[in-house]
């Protein structure tokens, strides 16, 4: 089938462009945040081509993908079709609430027009979704082509915005583990953390934007992977550290509790325990492989790509189907 969707979010989008269908790309001229077009940075097949708004209207869409409240009437200005009514559609929902949590209403609350598909059961759960039919289908990720090896005794953390976000990133906490190890951050503006955190740049290195495939490679040669956030939803670095065999360091807090088991490094809402965790995984780098073993077992079980993608053919059928 003909899928429409916006590129929102690199990686799951990558994830969701694997399937076995032909995904429809907005792109503009400016390549903004509604016509992004393909992915610069990450690696997808040829079933997801670019198309123009103005070439939409004549285009054979079977589902839309919706993952922003104002794309309803992007859709229906650029489709011609209204999104829910004359073509089925799906709400993707990647963030957690904000605001007055956990009272915060979904935009998309109280719709009889579509189905509000949740990447995790936390979210699902936070968010006031009123009368909305809602699923969740868990993250999938496409395996990184390295393995952890974790021969640098460094600690890697991926974190966009980190000085925006700030607590809700964990981004206060990164000196409490910068007195352990020096830290690799990786991630969108990233650039200038280690002033912003009053630290000399040998404790802590930004490596701002750095290609998907490139630093994967190089977060597989830190020996734990810091997983801070206090409130967010999961970030597909995470799962992607832990395939690669990674042990993880990671604030129990949303839907972290469920991906990542504690064997896998440590996991705890006490600081100072992930800062003991931490230090023992950089003094017995043998340990820190065992922990790796669980973090891999664990995430290519529950978030393997296959599963995703059989979830989501599933789910698409289904809706597609309902609406004839």
């Amino acid at each position: 089938m003909n899928i429409l969707l916006w590129h929102v979010h690199g990686s799951w989008t990558t994830s969701f462009v694997h399937g076995k269908h032909r995904y429809l790309v907005p792109v503009t001229p400016d390549r903004g945040p509604y016509g992004l077009g393909r992915a610069r940075t990450y690696p997808w097949p040829d079933s997801a081509v670019e198309v123009t708004p103005e070439d939409l209207r004549d285009t054979d869409v079977d589902l839309v993908i919706l993952q922003r409240p104002e794309e309803l009437d992007l859709a229906a200005e650029w489709l011609g079709r209204r999104p829910g009514r004359d073509v089925p559609a799906i709400y993707v929902e990647h963030n957690t609430p904000k605001g007055d949590v956990p009272n915060t209403r979904h935009p998309m609350a109280d719709r009889d027009d579509l189905l509000l598909t949740h990447v995790t059961a936390f979210n699902e759960l936070f968010w006031d979704n009123g009368g909305t039919r809602t699923t969740v289908v868990d993250h999938g990720v496409v395996p990184p082509d390295v393995e952890w090896t974790g021969e640098l005794d460094r600690l890697a953390v991926v974190i966009n915005e980190p000085v925006r976000r700030w607590r809700v990133t964990g981004t206060d906490l990164l000196a409490r583990f910068a007195a352990l190890a020096p830290l690799d951050v990786y991630g969108m503006k990233v650039d200038g953390l280690a002033a912003h955190l009053g630290l000399p740049e040998d404790r802590l290195t930004s490596h701002d934007d750095v290609p998907q495939h490139a630093m994967h490679a190089e977060l597989a040669k830190r020996r734990a992977y810091l997983h801070l956030c206090r409130w967010t939803s999961l970030g597909l670095s995470l799962i992607e550290a832990m395939t690669m065999g990674m042990p993880v360091v990671a604030l129990a807090t949303t839907e972290a509790v469920e991906a990542v088991p504690p064997a896998a490094g440590a996991l705890s809402t006490r600081v100072d325990t992930l800062v003991d965790a931490a230090r023992g995984l950089l003094d017995d780098p043998e340990s820190a492989r065992r922990a790796g073993a669980v973090a891999r077992a664990a995430a290519r079980d529950r978030y393997g790509l296959d599963r995703f993608l059989a979830d989501w053919d599933r789910l698409l059928e289904e809706e597609v189907c309902a609406s004839r």
